[in-house]
């Protein structure tokens, strides 16, 4: 199937700030538009990413804006007002539509307003569902019209069974997030940081982990160098960090993280409490893209539900603080056996989890629908 026109609508092109679905989405369309596909990518003006990063970031905003242009130059993002002339702006722009694929994080009321088109247009439309919503906050996701939807990508089995079983949608496929390879890669730097880890405080769904995997580790070793980045870390979290001895390096743009994973030894993942229980088995883009540079990982529990990779040889995972420090130890110790580690994972994304990979499979599920 040649020259599908894709109609995107996601929170934020332009900012990754606390939006990591960007990282995705960006690598993802770039990859439909090399396979021969177009692809035209909508933003709204003012949204909540773009807005906060600007507000909270200054130049470092100004240079992450940059960047992104810079690197994805094909893709042309179209801005919109999330008010009365949506709906003309809309029926102009998705006349000539084949898919629209629409991220969860956009506003119900523009949503639905894209839905009312597609039987005059007569494009598809997939919901594109990349967060714990659908099982911790129903009702929110029941605003769209999800009987609407030719069908359903999501980013993980447990999230593909929810909109099945629960929403009573007859099609979902799991659709998981993947490497941008192209621009996430090892880069061969010095190793000034010991272990680091990138990620948001946000909304206290892991701080309890947090503690016991970064910060208890971090302050019976205060001579090794522990970094972190990210976002929305309120003073509390940052006298934490910084009586463990943790440097806090705050906002990171996704583009710059390949170069401060190629200075790093280890790599820390910390998964949300959500995709520990009730969604175990779904990754986020950090293990993907960590992996895919080439950096060893190690986790606190999570399970590979899915059998996305081969734990213990593609990633360490370990079951609780003491293991967790025992674990970094022997790894900064043992420059063969990071080694081995970071050519396992990253064998296993070039093999399962590019962009490339999930651009064919989107390809594929289009066929299905017009099949």
């Amino acid at each position: 199937m040649s020259g599908i026109k894709f109609h995107f609508f996601a929170h934020s092109w332009a900012s990754d700030w606390n939006h990591g679905n960007a990282h995705f989405l960006r690598g993802l369309a770039r990859s439909l538009e090399r396979m021969g596909h177009k692809v035209l990518c909508y933003e709204q003006l003012g949204g909540w990413s773009l807005s906060n990063l600007v507000r909270e970031e200054g130049e470092r905003a100004v240079d992450a804006i940059d960047t992104f242009r810079r690197e994805f130059p094909e893709l042309k993002v179209q801005f919109y007002n999330n008010d009365e002339s949506f709906a003309q702006f809309a029926a102009h722009h998705l006349r000539e539509a084949d898919v629209v694929v629409i991220h969860e994080w956009n506003d119900p009321q523009i949503v639905n307003t894209i839905l009312d088109l597609k039987k005059k247009y007569g494009f598809r439309a997939l919901f594109h569902d990349t967060h714990h919503r659908a099982y911790t906050s129903p009702r929110e996701i029941l605003r769209f019209r999800l009987d609407l939807f030719d069908g359903v990508l999501a980013f993980g089995e447990a999230i593909r069974r929810i909109y099945t079983d629960g929403f009573g949608i007859a099609k979902a496929w799991t659709f998981h997030e993947a490497a941008d390879a192209e621009r996430f890669r090892p880069f061969n730097l010095p190793k000034d940081i010991d272990l680091v880890w990138v990620g948001n405080w946000g909304d206290e769904e892991r701080t309890k982990e947090l503690l016991e995997f970064l910060v208890g580790p971090a302050a019976t070793e205060p001579k090794r160098k522990t970094v972190v980045h990210g976002v929305r870390y309120p003073d509390h979290a940052l006298n934490t960090l910084r009586e463990a001895g943790i440097e806090y390096r705050g906002y990171l743009p996704n583009l710059s993280a390949p170069r401060v994973y190629g200075a790093s030894k280890l790599s820390l993942h910390v998964p949300r409490r959500q995709y520990t229980n009730g969604l175990s088995g779904i990754p986020t883009i950090r293990v993907f893209e960590t992996l895919s540079c080439g950096i060893p990982l190690v986790c606190s529990p999570w399970e590979d539900m899915e059998g996305l990779f081969r734990p213990g040889e593609d990633y360490v995972c370990v079951p609780d603080g003491a293991a967790m420090k025992a674990e970094i130890e022997h790894l900064l110790r043992d420059d063969r056996a990071r080694e081995q580690l970071a050519t396992n994972g990253m064998e296993t994304i070039h093999n399962r989890h590019t962009c490339e990979h999930r651009a064919n499979q989107l390809v594929e599920i289009c066929k299905e629908l017009n099949a």
